[in-house]
């Protein structure tokens, strides 16, 4: 039986933890017979390495990221390959139409209006790949809504939400939505609520379609596995129906 380790960054926000750890059960209770793991990069407990030290047989590490960049193609494998396992890691949750459903669901919650502008806010990152895989989630969000989507980063990355929300404040919208591109609450949720948007939508959070996309790259991390006819470290391949 193959070992699902759900493999998150970690943060200091004890709701955020909450809500990761909500994910965990939900994820769990879509398989009862697979054994779930909850582990950290940093930050939070238990960390990946000792979950991994502590299981045997095959393993599926499946990262609670959004995106590629340093922790899904150099931190999560060293750390696995550091451990001694032969866990499979599995691409990063996003982007994916998955998403992009959960996306619009908690835009609807918020009070999203039909003329309203939206962007999409996520923390950004330094790798140029990362950026790109968040405008692409804006896209199939784009798709979603019937409207177009502007990517924007609370931290590294352009434009920044400031800009963004400056650039759209000058259309003819009369409010700006603020879809927030983050799994949990925490640092950078703060950072969306504060930008000054007319809305700003909750994380993604603890939601049946994320648990599904989570079993989906676990099911396609297996079979890259099976077909290679190795368990040793790598990256599964990009799920192409995730790409805009």
């Amino acid at each position: 039986m193959t070992t699902l380790v759900l493999a998150g960054h970690g943060t200091r926000s004890a709701r955020g933890e909450e809500t990761l750890a909500g994910l965990c059960d939900l994820v769990r209770a879509g398989r009862p017979g697979t054994r779930v793991e909850q582990a950290f990069l940093e930050i939070s407990s238990p960390p990946l390495a000792g979950v991994l030290a502590g299981l045997t047989g095959p393993v599926v590490v499946v990262p609670l990221l959004l995106a590629g960049g340093y922790h899904v193609h150099i931190d999560l494998p060293s750390v696995v390959a550091a451990a001694g396992s032969d866990a499979v890691v599995a691409p990063p949750l996003g982007p994916h139409p998955l998403l992009a459903a959960v996306l619009a669901r908690r835009l609807a919650a918020a009070g999203l209006r039909a003329a309203d502008s939206v962007i999409l806010g996520a923390a950004g990152s330094s790798d140029p790949a990362a950026l790109a895989d968040v405008r692409a989630a804006a896209r199939l969000l784009a798709a979603r809504l019937s409207r177009p989507v502007v990517a924007a980063f609370a931290a590294a990355g352009t434009p920044t939400v400031a800009e963004a929300l400056e650039r759209l404040r000058s259309g003819p919208a009369p409010r700006v939505a603020l879809a927030s591109y983050l799994l949990a609450p925490g640092f950078f949720q703060g950072r969306l609520e504060a930008a000054g948007a007319d809305l700003v939508a909750a994380p993604l959070g603890v939601d049946a379609d994320l648990a599904t996309l989570i079993w989906t790259r676990f099911d396609q991390a297996r079979r890259t596995a099976t077909a290679t006819g190795t368990g040793r470290v790598r990256r599964g391949p990009r799920e192409m129906s995730g790409r805009a």
